[in-house]
C-alpha cells in the first residue's frame, strides 16, 4: 500500500480552515515533508460564505435597551481564495526537507447591505486581515518507524478596519518568525503514519495609525497550536484518516490603543480557545483515480461571539478526486460544504445584552491541486 496517503487529501484543498476557530484559514499543515522522494505542489482555493445576521436590541439613552426593528446584516463576510506551494527532497536516507507556503490567517468583514429606513447598526464597516507564510522543516528517520521533525514558521501579515462610527485603524506590515517541531510514528506495509506536530506563537509588534493621525504600537500573538494527524490502511487501497487541531485563540487579540482607551476592551478577541476535529476515508478506485469523503467538526463555544466574527464553531462535508495523469503527475480537486455555528452577538455600548442574532449561516469552498513527484 504504496504511498495510500495520496488518496485522501483532495477534498481538503483550499478548504482545511474555512470558519475555523479564530482567523484560522490554512490549518499550518506540513504533510508534504512525508511524501515519497522529491516532490512538488501548487494548489489554489475558494471560500464563498454566507454570514447574515437581525439586529434584535439598541441602546437608546445610556441606560435602557428597547427592542431592535429587526434589521438584517445581509451577508457581512466576503468571499476569498487562497494559494499554497510546497517543495520536498531527501538530503539523504535519513534526513529530508521541505519548503512550504501558505496564508495561514485571514479575514475579510464587509457590512456593506442597508434595508432602508432602518439599516443594521453596523452598515458601513470593513475589516480585513491578510497573512503569508513560508516555513522551512527538516525531518530526521531514526528508524522505519519513528522520525523527528523541526523547523523555521516566517509570518507575515496586516491589517485594518473602518467601522460605521467613523474610527479606522491600519497596521503596518510586519514580518516575525517562529518554529515548528514535531514527531512521527510510521509502520509503511499497512499505510499506518502518527504525526505530531506543534506551532510556536508569533509575536507582531505592529504600529497602528487610527483615525488617520494617531500612530501607536499594538503587540498582536498569532496562537500556538498543536495538530495530531492520523492515518491507517483498513482495506486494500482503502484509507482512515483523522486529524485534531488546537489552537489558543485566548491569547490573541487585536487592542489598537485610542480604540481601547475609548470603548475601554479590545477591537477583537476571543473567550475560548478552539479543537477542530475531522474524520475521512479515501479509496483508490483503479491506477488512474481515486476519492475521498471527510467530515469535520469544531464545538460551538457558546457566549457572545465579536461583532466582526459573528460565527461560532462548524460541521462540514467534503469530497475529493484524485486523477493520476502521469505516473509522477497529478490533479486533485475537492469541494467542501460548511454548516456554520449560530452566534449572538453583544451591544458594544450595553455589556451583557444581545445585540444581533446569526443563524442558518454556510459556506461552500472549492479547491485544486497539482502535484508532481522526481
Amino acid at each position: 500500500m504504496k504511498n495510500t496517503s495520496i488518496l485522501a487529501l483532495a477534498c481538503t484543498v483550499g478548504a482545511t480552515g474555512a470558519f475555523a476557530g479564530g482567523i484560522d484559514r490554512s490549518g499550518q499543515s506540513i504533510a508534504p515533508i512525508f511524501e515519497d522522494g522529491s516532490y512538488l505542489e501548487f494548489s489554489f482555493g475558494s471560500v464563498n460564505p454566507t454570514v447574515s445576521g437581525v439586529q434584535t436590541g439598541t441602546y437608546n439613552d445610556g441606560t435602557t435597551v428597547v427592542p431592535g426593528l429587526g434589521q438584517t446584516s445581509g451577508n457581512m463576510v466576503e468571499s476569498y481564495t487562497s494559494v499554497g506551494a510546497a517543495y520536498k527532497t531527501d538530503i539523504s536516507d535519513k534526513f529530508s526537507v521541505a519548503l512550504i507556503f501558505d496564508q495561514p490567517f485571514g479575514a475579510d468583514v464587509n457590512y456593506s447591505f442597508a434595508d432602508s429606513p432602518a439599516p443594521y447598526a453596523y452598515v458601513g464597516s470593513t475589516a480585513s486581515i491578510d497573512s503569508n507564510s513560508l516555513t522551512a522543516v527538516l525531518r530526521y528517520k531514526i528508524n522505519d518507524r519513528i522520525s523527528v521533525l523541526g523547523g523555521v514558521r516566517e509570518v507575515t501579515s496586516k491589517g485594518k478596519v473602518a467601522l460605521s462610527n467613523g474610527y479606522t485603524m491600519k497596521t503596518t506590515t510586519e514580518t516575525d518568525w517562529g518554529y515548528v517541531i514535531g514527531a512521527a510514528y510510521e509502520i509503511p506495509d499497512i499505510a499506518l503514519r502518527a504525526a505530531l506536530t506543534y506551532n510556536s506563537e508569533i509575536t507582531h509588534d505592529f504600529t497602528t495609525t487610527e483615525n488617520g493621525v494617531f500612530d501607536s504600537p499594538m503587540e498582536t500573538r498569532l496562537p500556538q497550536s498543536v495538530n495530531l494527524d492520523f492515518q491507517t490502511g483498513i482495506a486494500a487501497d482503502t484509507l482512515l484518516m483523522a486529524s485534531v487541531r488546537w489552537a489558543e485563540w485566548t491569547a490573541f487579540d487585536i487592542s489598537p490603543t485610542a480604540y481601547v482607551a475609548s470603548a475601554g476592551d479590545a477591537l477583537v478577541d476571543y473567550d475560548n480557545d478552539t479543537i477542530s476535529y475531522s474524520l475521512g476515508v479515501g479509496r483508490r478506485f483503479n491506477d488512474k483515480l481515486s476519492g475521498s469523503i471527510m467530515v469535520g467538526y469544531e464545538k460551538s463555544s457558546g457566549g457572545y461571539s465579536g461583532n466582526l466574527g459573528p460565527t461560532d464553531g462548524y460541521a462540514s462535508l467534503g469530497l475529493g478526486l484524485k486523477y493520476q495523469i502521469t505516473e509522477q503527475t497529478a490533479i486533485s480537486g475537492g469541494v467542501r460544504y460548511v454548516w456554520i455555528g449560530d452566534a449572538e452577538t453583544e451591544n458594544p455600548t450595553a455589556p451583557g445584552t444581545t445585540f444581533g442574532e446569526f443563524t442558518g449561516n454556510d459556506a461552500t469552498a472549492f479547491g485544486i491541486k497539482i502535484s508532481h513527484s522526481f
